[in-house]
């Protein structure tokens, strides 16, 4: 019989308890993810093929787990939660952010990590610069929503002058994808290049803004998400988070929403 430890996970040394109804249930996919083993959506795949069963019964999407049921995959126990994970990695330009092995360029296979890994957002196969990787799938949605206003930094070199008209459009919104952007800080760099700062994470966001002002990104880098930047790691290397980082982490982290109420942005995908 699993112990009630199962409904734990452990965020850097700290033993913090999943969210529960107040029967002590967790959702069945919500479950799964906090093993480290796969994220939400992948559980609801497996669970829709009839993959997974709790005390041996076929299961659907919507199902709850109870302290003391037995939750199988293939047939097989799900195994004691392992450490989680948390690096930053400095992706180069031409790396896919997809777990799909098909891939040949993958971003798994750049990591190399012997734990299984996820990226938590995206950046898409032009651009390159920051990105976390993670096994814990409770916190992939609180970095992500942008009602939490997490913030991400990026540089961006342009294929001709920026222009006062540009600049002050970028900052108070462009629509794209049936929406406007959030108001955002934008400061020019030289002729070609500026800095801007998103709480938004919009499909391909800030390449669509430029292409709605007639201008076209010769280079994109992410530099900064919330307090944690690039500096000094070498394109396709990774760190580990710092005993600090994941201190301020868990502090921002505390009051943010996992849930689709923290952001109207339904289509938010943090593909920049």
């Amino acid at each position: 019989m699993l112990s009630n430890s199962y409904f734990y996970i452990l965020f850097y040394k700290k033993l913090i308890p999943l969210e529960t109804n107040n029967d002590g249930s967790i959702s069945l996919n919500k479950f799964i993810s906090s093993t480290g083993i796969c994220s939400r959506r992948e559980a609801d795949t497996w669970i829709s093929a009839g993959r997974v069963t709790i005390n041996n019964l076929p299961t659907q999407l919507g199902n709850r787990v109870f302290p003391g049921d037995l939750v199988h995959i293939d047939g097989k126990p799900i195994k004691e939660n392992p450490p989680l994970l948390y690096i930053a990695y400095h992706k180069p330009v031409g790396i896919v952010c997809t777990t799909d092995l098909k891939e040949p360029k993958n971003i798994i296979s750049q990591i190399k990590h012997n734990q299984r890994l996820f990226p938590i957002g995206r950046l898409d196969k032009a651009s390159h610069g920051l990105i976390f990787l993670t096994n814990d799938g409770d916190i992939v949605n609180k970095v992500l929503r942008a009602g939490n206003n997490h913030e991400k930094e990026y540089i961006v070199s342009l294929n001709k002058p920026i222009t006062d008209i540009f600049l002050q459009k970028m900052r108070t919104g462009i629509p794209i994808l049936g929406t406007v952007t959030k108001p955002c800080e934008v400061v020019q760099i030289d002729t070609f290049s500026f800095k801007i700062i998103l709480t938004q994470g919009l499909n391909r966001q800030i390449r669509r803004m430029c292409a709605f002002l007639d201008y076209e990104v010769y280079s994109l880098k992410r530099i900064r998400i919330m307090d944690i930047t690039i500096d000094g790691i070498k394109s396709n290397t990774w760190r580990y988070f710092t005993p600090a980082e994941m201190t301020k982490l868990e502090d921002k982290l505390k009051f943010s929403s996992k849930t689709a109420e923290a952001s109207l942005q339904k289509k938010e995908s943090n593909n920049d």
